[in-house]
């Protein structure tokens, strides 16, 4: 039983009180169960190996009182909560789905199920269509249109998983099959080796001895739900969590025509494909054929030279000229997870991250970092326990006190200052010039036409304290869509002002997405990469974000935060004198 497991119980109980509000203390428990949630999620430990230790309490854990530890212990005994049980009969189990979806809540899933019988994410749908929500309490026909376009956000999501969870089962998983005697070697494929921003199942390429012993030990792997195939070569499985997992058994001799096929995209193996074709040749999963003789499939290298290309990097098989560029000699020598220097995106306690300005440094400081900008919210975010003025002040104090304290990096005084809805910045030009780094970001009004999102965004940039714009396009992936602005125009205003865009690498955002950092590389605009950190753990996004620069071919010379720290500091804008 994982953290997270657990986390997520916690959460549903929480989301169920405030759904039924059948007890007279629901408000206050439901706090206790989101701060116990938020506290075994950041957790350093398993549970699981605190509850068997004899000498250990749960009740150790922030938040986690004695009631709790009861419920955690039962779950981890049995794998489930009876008292989670106990709520979940009371409503129909659909109707959570319906918190997947942005702008609603528990309140509102109460409402809808309480006034229109609404069982489900269908019967939600068909109310929005027949104009049914915009007469309860708090509703209009505005926040009807916007329930429909989460709905369609939420049917494009079905079936597909963030890249942190898909990259997370498969680290699991290849451990897992390491402890077969009989598996020489596991490489993840498909979407996950290319980067992609989501995954719809998990492949994994497996070299070993004895195929049958292999399968044999993989099915008995404790995260399965269901076998869904089991064949000499290959086993497929449901997990737990639904991602479904493909486990191909492979001889050496082929292993590097089955990893560039199951790598993909379909795109790049066509174009791959046909170029083989034009030579009277025949790609396929198991070799590079002329006839019946066998030209190349021992590795993906052997492969691509034989057509007369350098090997291309995963995350660039996407067939969006990277074939064209590989005749020519021109592949992008792509950014790499080593080259970054620091981070300049994080949160502490003074907001809503989950460790002091000190840990997040050290933190940082024990990845190699040289430098991080702490960059806790402004007042508008209240949900978030954004810093007031004064609290800003005695924040920026604090942050100084740190850098005398914690030797070895740099730790500069930032801010997320909100963008308010004309385009205002949530603090005044007195407090902004206190900062080392001004980072802004959009985080209300998202669902405001185009053109004055537009607007918003370039009076921002025209402060001369705004330096970085963190994620540019308020997306979450498979949860809401980016707002809508003019492209070209903010993309312009920013290079003309110098704001460098940010790609925010927490794998529910990877804002700017792929598409948007190539757009900005071929327009010689630069970006930083950073992680949005809320906790230590939270810096290991940060491959993710570099993925996501790599599959816009963007180089090391196109992200600042390879710089060491007075290089950084001198290629932001000019701070008015």
């Amino acid at each position: 039983m994982e953290n997270r497991e657990i986390a997520v119980l916690f959460e549903e109980i929480s989301n169920l009180m405030k759904i039924l509000q059948d007890d007279p203390k629901w408000t206050f428990k439901a706090a206790a169960y989101d701060r116990a949630k938020r506290s075994i999620e950041a957790y350093p430990e398993r549970l699981e190996d605190i509850a068997r230790d004899p000498h250990r309490q749960l009740t150790d854990i922030p938040g986690v009182g004695a009631d709790l530890a009861k419920k955690i212990a039962e779950i981890i005994e049995t794998g489930q909560s009876s008292y989670h049980q106990e709520r979940l009969a009371k409503i129909p189990r659909s109707l959570l789905d319906l918190l997947q979806l942005q702008t609603v809540g528990p309140q509102k899933v109460r409402l809808f199920h309480k006034e229109l019988n609404v069982r489900s994410v269908d019967d939600l749908e068909a109310a929005a269509q027949a104009g049914r929500l915009r007469d309860l309490p708090g509703m209009s026909v505005k926040s009807e249109e916007n329930i429909l376009k989460a709905i369609e956000v939420f049917r494009r999501a079905a079936g597909r998983f963030h890249l942190d969870t898909a990259t997370e089962a498969a680290e699991v998983l290849t451990a897992w099959l390491h402890d077969s005697k009989a598996v020489e070697q596991v490489t993840p494929a498909g979407s996950l080796r290319r980067g992609c921003e989501t995954v719809g199942d998990l492949d994994l390429l497996v070299i070993g001895r004895d195929h049958a012993s292999i399968a044999e030990h993989f099915v008995k792997f404790p995260g399965i739900a269901a076998i869904l195939a089991k064949g000499e070569d290959k086993v497929s499985v449901k997990l737990k969590n639904d991602l479904q997992v493909d486990v191909r058994l492979l001889e050496p001799s082929a292993y590097g025509a089955a990893l560039q096929y199951f790598t993909g995209s379909k795109e790049h193996n066509v174009a791959l494909r046909d170029r083989a074709k034009r030579r009277g040749w025949k790609l396929s999963e198991y070799a590079l054929f002329h006839g019946d003789k066998i030209l190349a499939r021992r590795t993906e290298e052997e492969i691509y030279a034989k057509l007369d290309l350098p090997w291309i990097p995963p995350e660039l098989r996407e067939n969006l000229g990277e074939i064209e560029a590989a005749e020519k000699g021109e592949l992008p020598k792509l950014v790499e997870l080593g080259d970054i220097r620091g981070d300049l995106q994080m949160h502490t306690t003074a907001s809503d991250g989950r460790a002091t300005i000190e840990e997040m440094a050290e933190a940082a400081k024990q990845l190699g970092y040289l430098y991080i900008l702490i960059t806790d919210h402004s007042k508008a975010v209240t949900i978030a326990n954004g810093l007031d003025e004064k609290r800003a002040v005695e924040h920026i104090r604090r942050i100084h006190a740190a850098r005398k304290k914690v030797k070895g990096i740099e730790i500069w005084a930032g801010s997320e200052v909100d963008i308010l809805g004309d385009g205002r910045l949530d603090y005044p030009d007195e407090l902004l010039k206190q900062f080392d780094i001004v980072l802004v970001s959009v985080h209300s009004r998202l669902t405001m036409p185009a053109e004055e999102m537009t607007a918003r965004l370039l009076r921002a940039f025209e402060n001369p304290y705004v330096r970085i714009l963190g994620h540019p396009t308020g997306r979450q992936i498979l949860r809401r869509d980016p707002f809508t602005f003019d492209l070209e125009k903010v993309f312009d205003a920013a290079k003309k002002h110098g704001v460098i865009l940010e790609l925010n690498a927490n794998p529910e955002r990877l804002d700017l997405c792929d598409r948007h950092v190539r757009l900005a590389r071929d327009r010689g605009m630069k970006i930083i990469i950073s992680t949005d950190a809320h906790d230590p753990k939270h810096f290991q996004f940060m491959r993710y974000g570099v993925s996501t620069a790599r599959r816009g071919w963007m180089e090391k010379s196109g992200v600042l935060n390879t710089l060491p720290p007075e290089k950084l500091l001198a290629s932001l804008r000019p701070l008015p004198r």
